[in-house]
């Protein structure tokens, strides 16, 4: 199976997929759909075995959560609003039995718990007058590479290349980067659906002796303004579920718990579970 994701469309008499195959987290993900919801899942499941997948993930309209529910699936997250005002459910399939196991999943459940204790009435932090916050361009993409290439070992996007951070921003994903001393030390972005107004914030990443100023928490303030100005008003974020510090960020800046995927990704230097955060930015 080819390491390079792709997205396909298959448009059948009964029924419509969009699909993005991903080799290297080993997943088939259904973004889209409309038709036959039964026909439709038996082609995605079809794609599973075809490319060796270990996880099929669809993103499920409200009015179709029994029927994919019936066929075996079972909701991980839900992502309030995701289509054009309307809640999407994450449900899931898995296909090997070690796929489907986890030895961190109740230690993660008391993170949560413990997020949900920490004070949100924070001082908002001001960084020293060294650090400066700019919206990026695509001549930021060497060093928002090398910046992710020293913080993460593995990664589940190939963001390690220069091109393919060039190729985000062309697709429309806004990029927010702190500088010091001519250097990218924290970044995030914001992948924009236009079609269903909606935006995942991802991309977190903050060189270790950079991480007590808080800049994450201004640039993802940055990324939310950008996107209301856009129209957008549904923001989401999947964190890894083991990051203590980056889930009580999302939930001190007012995001929601929604849910968490098992085995959903390469990251760092192995699979790890996700935590789903979710935020109304219309009422912010």
């Amino acid at each position: 199976m080819n390491q390079t994701a792709s997205t396909i469309y298959l448009e059948e008499e009964s029924y419509y997929l969009e699909v993005y195959l991903d080799p290297f987290n080993k997943r088939i993900r259904v973004d889209d759909y409309r038709g036959n919801t039964h026909l439709l899942l038996d082609k995605a499941e079809e794609l599973v075995h075809h490319h060796h997948a270990e996880k099929l993930i669809i993103k499920v309209r409200s009015e179709d959560f029994i029927a994919f529910f019936e066929k075996g699936l079972q909701p991980e997250a839900v992502v309030d609003r995701y289509f054009l005002g309307s809640d999407a459910y994450f449900f899931s399939k898995f296909y090997t039995p070690d796929r489907k196991q986890n030895e961190q999943w109740i230690t993660e459940d008391g993170m949560i718990q413990s997020i949900y204790h920490l004070d949100t009435s924070v001082e908002k932090m001001y960084p020293p007058k060294e650090y400066e916050l700019k919206k990026a361009d695509e001549s930021c993409a060497a060093q928002l590479s090398a910046l992710y290439k020293q913080v993460f070992e593995i990664y589940p996007t190939p963001l390690h290349d220069p091109e393919y951070v060039k190729k985000t921003m062309q697709e429309g994903t806004i990029y927010y980067v702190f500088f010091h001393q001519g250097k990218i030390v924290s970044a995030a972005s914001a992948e924009i659906n236009t079609f269903y107004k909606n935006a995942e914030l991802t991309d977190c990443a903050t060189l270790t002796e950079h991480r007590k100023y808080g800049l994450m928490k201004i640039i993802l303030h940055e990324l939310e303004r950008e996107l209301k100005q856009n129209g957008i008003f549904c923001a989401y974020s999947i964190a890894r579920s083991l990051s203590f510090g980056m889930n009580a960020v999302l939930f001190q800046l007012e995001y929601s718990y929604r849910g968490r995927f098992m085995n959903n990704c390469y990251i760092y230097d192995k699979l790890e579970n996700m935590n789903m955060w979710v935020k109304n930015l219309a009422t912010c």
